[in-house]
């Protein structure tokens, strides 16, 4: 059997996995041994060899150590109670407007996003705060639902990014620029979806009334309590990308700041710390389980040569790169329909990286070329975590707000997909703005 054939045989067998419900790090480390066990002849012996180093070699990985201080950031914030200090800020700039209180959800969305890098978490906390003032206000249960779940993806989107940091050791690409070149697709996606609330309050007043006013006294005394906030996020950005402190360094003054700040706030006593810690161990545990099961599986796949073979096969037909690219991000769509962000980048980053480094794309550089894509997948990735039918965004939010039915949340999420589409299209045909600033910044 070719290499594409075993290696779509081995998909075939994991999406199977998949649909009879075995955690997805499981199901790709139990295909990957099979798929290793039949290219090697079936010996025992050769695949315990191969695993008494894989395990050492992943998580022995010195950048691994910034995925649990980011996530212990946005546990710290998370428990602090900083949330509630974004939304206030957001709410009392652009609660009085329209449509503003939802809007202002979204842009505590990003800026919870900026210290955080899970959008689970961010629209799960986010939620729980901007939810009863929604209600309060007489918003639509479609368009308050609709636009949690579709602010909660700029969780990922605006850096720290914990799939961006996979992303970036799986390519051995420079976190610091793939967190720079997010930040304005990031914010693109934040207006977009403030965009898309204000076209339907002008459409249909009735689902998104305007608040009251706050007076300029409330909103500086909003600016003074969340500004720490964002001085942690300039400083744990700033810090990578200007060279004095590398990402984990970097993510452990911004763990340390945020865990200050929780105190100091009051929000966060010796059982919030608990909780934090735990949450941390636990969601790295989850992480970590993946990434081994997904290096299972990829080693299997470059026994089988598929990568080399799919590669050589795609320049062999002919294609566009323009038209290889939009497949690539139409297989994101469909895979986001049964697994996770994660998965996705661990699973495909292996395979379809060496196929866009080989084709050219306006004359970008290798270096130009991987961020791009990067910020490319990352976009297409986040798509899944609001389109059904997994939607994990999507059931979070619809458990905090159980008045409203599952297909209501869906049905207010669809503009915010068109925005997504949008901007994907916008930032395929014009990479530079993804790059403007790496290059601005001397990257």
């Amino acid at each position: 059997m070719s290499g594409i054939g075993t290696g779509a045989t081995m998909f075939a067998i994991l999406l199977v996995f998949l649909v009879l419900r075995v955690p997805i790090g499981i199901a790709m480390f139990g295909v990957g041994a099979g798929g290793y066990l039949y290219l090697t002849g079936g010996d025992p012996k050769t695949l315990l060899n191969s695993l008494k180093n894989l395990a050492y070699a992943r998580l022995s990985n010195y950048d691994l150590v910034v995925i649990p201080l980011f996530l212990l950031m946005g546990q710290f914030a998370t428990h602090g109670g900083l949330s509630r200090a974004l939304f206030r800020f957001v709410s009392a700039f652009m609660g009085h407007l329209k449509g503003g209180v939802a809007m202002a959800a979204i842009g505590a969305c990003a800026g919870f996003g900026a210290i955080c890098g899970s959008s689970l978490a961010t629209a799960a906390t986010m939620g729980q705060v901007a939810l009863p003032e929604l209600r309060r206000h007489g918003y639509a249960g479609s368009l308050s639902t609709g636009a949690l779940a579709a602010g909660g993806t700029l969780g990922i989107m605006i850096p720290p990014s914990v799939p961006l940091v996979i992303y970036a050791i799986l390519t051995q690409e420079s976190i610091g620029k793939l967190f720079m070149a997010a930040v304005l697709p990031g914010l693109i996606a934040m207006v977009g979806y403030m965009i898309v609330v204000r076209i339907i309050v002008t459409l249909k007043p009735h689902m998104g009334p305007a608040g009251e006013k706050v007076a300029w006294p409330e909103r500086l005394k909003a600016l003074v309590a969340v500004g720490p906030v964002l001085l942690v996020f300039v400083v744990v950005i700033v810090g990578i990308y200007g060279g004095w402190a590398n990402p984990t360094e970097a993510a452990a003054i911004g763990a340390a700041a945020c865990g200050i700040l929780a105190v100091v706030s009051g929000g966060m006593r010796g059982k919030g710390l608990i909780d934090s810690a735990l949450g941390t161990a636990q969601a790295t545990a989850m992480i970590f389980l993946v990434l081994l099961g997904a290096d299972m599986l990829n080693t299997a796949l470059a026994l089988s040569q598929m990568p080399a073979e799919l590669a050589g096969w795609v320049k062999g037909t002919g294609l566009s790169p323009i038209l290889v690219m939009i497949a690539i991000l139409v297989i994101y769509i469909l895979l986001g329909c049964v697994m996770d962000s994660l998965a996705m980048i661990l699973l495909t980053i292996p395979i379809f990286y060496p196929m866009i480094m080989g084709l050219d794309y306006w004359g970008m550089s290798q270096g130009d070329k991987s961020v791009w894509f990067g910020i490319l997948a990352l976009m297409v990735v986040e798509i899944g975590l609001v389109h059904p039918p997994v939607g994990m965004n999507v059931y979070i939010i619809n458990r905090l707000a159980k008045d409203v039915p599952l297909t209501e949340t869906f049905k207010g999420v669809m503009p915010f997909l068109a925005s997504d589409f949008l901007r994907i299209t916008l930032l395929l045909f014009f990479p530079a703005i993804s790059l403007v600033l790496v290059r601005s910044f001397g990257g």
